[in-house]
C-alpha cells in the first residue's frame, strides 16, 4: 500500500506539474490590473491552455485521492515536492531548450533528498479520521496563516515579495485542502457516496482547493517562479507534514534518525532553489 501510495503521489506531482506549466502560461496573457480579483479566472476561462492546465489540476487531484488513501498523509504530500523538476523537464520541450548539467545535478539532487527523507523517516501509522478536537485548531492556524499571507501580500503590487507571499498561502491552502481531502477519500471508500456528500470535509477541502488555484494563479502572475516556487512547494510539504503528525497522529521516526532527515531535506530544498532560480520560466514563458 505504501508503494501505491508513492506512485500515486508520482503521478499526481506529474500531473500538477503539466497544469503549472500550462495556467502560467495562460496568467501571462491576461492584464496586470486583474490580479487579486476573480476577472482573473473570469479571463481564463476563455483560453483553452488553461482549460488545459485545469485538467492537469483535477487529473493531479484524483492521483493525490488515491495517494492519501493508500498512504499517510506525511508519505504522500510532500512526494509532491517533485512537482518542481517535473514542471521544468515538461516546460523545456515547450521552450525548446534543454536543462543545463547543472540543472540535472539539482533534479538528482531533489530526489535524492527526498528518498533519504522520507525513507529515514518512515511515515506510518495514525488514523483514517480524526476528531473536531484536533481539527479545529488546524483549520484556524493554517487558514489564519493563508489570510495572513494574503494581507501581507496586498501591500505590494507585483514583484518577488507578493509572488512568495501568496505562494505561501497557496501552500498553506494545498495542505489544508489535501488534509480534508484524506478524511472525505477515506468516508467514500468506507461508507459510500452518500456519506461522502454529508461530511463537512467534502465542502471543505473543495473551498480550500478553489482558494488555492486563485491563489496560485495570482502568485505566479504577479512575479518570478523563482520566489513563488520554492514558497509553494516547501510551504506545502512542510505544513502537510505537521498536518499528518497533529491531525492524523501518523508518527515519524526521530532521535538520530533527525540528523539524515534533515541532510536530506536541505538536498531537497537546495535543488528547489537552484532550480527555481535557474530557468527563468516567467520571461520565457511570456513570449511564446
Amino acid at each position: 500500500m505504501l508503494v501505491l501510495c508513492v506512485l500515486f503521489a508520482l503521478l499526481g506531482a506529474a500531473s500538477n506539474a503539466a497544469g503549472t506549466v500550462l495556467q502560467r502560461k495562460a496568467a501571462l496573457r491576461v492584464p496586470a490590473e486583474d490580479a487579486m480579483r476573480f476577472r482573473l479566472l473570469v479571463d481564463m476561462l476563455h483560453q483553452s491552455v488553461w482549460l488545459l492546465g485545469i485538467c492537469g489540476v483535477i487529473g493531479a487531484a484524483l492521483f493525490q485521492a488515491l495517494a492519501l488513501v493508500t498512504g499517510p498523509l506525511a508519505l504522500a504530500q510532500p512526494v509532491f515536492v517533485l512537482e518542481l523538476p517535473f514542471a521544468l523537464l515538461i516546460a523545456m520541450p515547450v521552450l525548446h531548450r534543454t536543462l543545463p548539467a547543472s540543472g540535472w545535478t539539482a533534479v538528482c539532487c531533489m530526489v535524492l533528498g527526498l528518498a533519504v527523507a522520507l525513507g529515514c523517516a518512515a511515515p506510518d501509522g495514525g488514523t483514517d479520521q480524526a476528531s473536531l478536537a484536533r481539527w479545529v485548531p488546524a483549520v484556524a492556524g493554517v487558514g489564519g496563516l493563508t489570510v495572513a499571507a494574503v494581507a501581507l501580500a496586498r501591500h505590494r503590487r507585483t514583484g518577488a515579495g507578493r509572488a512568495a507571499l501568496l505562494g505561501v498561502g497557496a501552500a498553506a491552502a494545498n495542505a489544508l485542502t489535501a488534509a480534508l481531502m484524506k478524511s472525505a477519500a477515506n468516508t467514500f471508500s468506507d461508507d459510500g457516496f452518500g456519506a461522502f456528500l454529508r461530511a463537512w470535509q467534502t465542502y471543505g477541502f473543495a473551498l480550500c482547493g478553489i482558494t488555492a488555484v486563485f491563489l496560485l494563479e495570482n502568485s505566479l502572475q504577479s512575479g518570478p517562479i523563482a520566489a513563488s516556487q520554492p514558497a509553494l512547494t516547501l510551504g506545502d510539504a512542510a505544513l502537510s507534514l505537521v498536518l499528518g503528525l497533529t491531525v492524523y497522529a501518523e508518527h515519524i521516526r526521530t532521535g538520530w534518525w533527525i540528523v539524515p532527515e534533515l541532510v536530506g531535506v536541505a538536498m531537497v530544498v537546495a535543488g528547489t532553489v537552484y532550480l527555481s532560480q535557474a530557468v527563468a520560466l516567467t520571461r520565457e514563458l511570456s513570449t511564446k
